[in-house]
């Protein structure tokens, strides 16, 4: 039997998936969460095989979730769950562990194959998202060879550079960028110290100075 927890901070898809899902017989919804901070805290209880974790979810976002799940309990496997074609939200979950990216609009004999998947050790991505992710990953493989990042700032670093550049708040950055405050919180953190600043208009003037954005 494959235990499976359900995170999804809308009522009606937990509920859904949740009854699509007991219709197997090699399947079990054990838990069910609304956000990503439940999701963390039931994983420890219930600890589920498998975990299909939605993206965007007040208290704490999916990816973030992930983190913490994966530093905790390694061998729970988790699918990102989504209705957000972005691929930077496919790469943010792959690089922290997550074993697969599904939308929640594919068929629920998909949805089923793709779970016993990943639970054989599979890693699981849907045929145009996977062809997306390779297009996106190479030249930015093949620019990083040939010019690393000023300061080794990452992509996202400087996304939520321009954001401060913009004037906006933390919320209004992780809205922006689909991330949770504290998310966007480690980001600033880590680009004061990468810039060797102190606050959001050192950091800003030092960007514009050395052409960062």
């Amino acid at each position: 039997m494959i235990k499976i927890m359900l995170v999804d901070d809308q009522e009606l898809i937990r509920e859904s998936l949740a009854f699509v899902l007991n219709t197997d017989p090699e399947l079990e919804v054990v838990a069910l969460a609304k956000n990503g901070q439940e999701a963390v805290e039931l994983s420890k209880e219930k600890k589920p095989d498998i975990i299909l974790m939605d993206i965007q979810m007040p208290i704490m976002d999916g990816i973030t979730a992930t983190k913490f799940i994966k530093a905790t309990h390694p061998e729970i496997r988790i699918m990102i769950l989504t209705t957000f074609q972005e691929i930077q939200h496919v790469i943010d979950a792959l690089s922290i562990g997550a074993e697969g990216y599904l939308l929640k609009a594919m068929h629920p004999k998909d949805l089923i194959a793709g779970i016993k998947l990943v639970h054989t050790g599979g890693t699981l991505l849907p045929n145009d998202l996977a062809k997306i992710l390779v297009q996106q990953i190479q030249p930015s493989v093949t620019q990083a060879v040939q010019a690393p990042a000023p300061y080794d700032l990452t992509e996202r670093e400087v996304q939520v550079l321009e954001c401060l550049a913009h004037g906006l708040s933390n919320k209004d950055t992780a809205e922006r960028l689909f991330l949770s405050e504290g998310t966007v919180k480690n980001y600033i953190s880590s680009l004061y110290h990468k810039l060797d600043v102190k606050n959001r208009l050192q950091a800003v003037n030092k960007a514009k100075e050395e052409d960062l954005i």
